[in-house]
């Protein structure tokens, strides 16, 4: 059995799409990519898709796309991404079985 790149719950396809409709103009999708910040190291990005890039992986669950920036593949094996909202924030948060450690502000994370 082959593990899944990226699952997407419900909660957070939602809040693509809402994101995607008040963008203002059409997108593909939204891409989730990765950068070097914080006190552990890698920080998750998310950004508007206009189109799919050659090597991009493209997730589609709950009518939405997602894209996976090829040098986030590696990093991103296995792992859920959900959208959470409590009484102080809301956000993206993922599911990563691959972290090893993450800062104490919860910026960032290593593998």
């Amino acid at each position: 059995m082959t593990q899944a790149l990226l699952t997407i719950t419900e909660s957070a396809a939602q809040r693509v799409q809402t994101l995607l409709k008040s963008r203002g103009k059409p997108a593909y999708g939204i891409r989730i990519g990765l950068k070097s910040k914080g006190c552990s190291g890698l920080s998750y990005t998310l950004e508007f898709a206009d189109e799919a890039g050659a090597y991009d992986e493209v997730i589609e669950a709950h009518g939405v796309k997602v894209l996976i920036d090829p040098k986030a593949v590696m990093f991103l094996m296995g792992s859920q991404m959900d959208y959470v909202e409590d009484k102080l924030s809301s956000g993206f948060v993922f599911e990563n079985p691959n972290e090893k450690g993450r800062c104490g502000c919860g910026e960032s994370f290593h593998v």
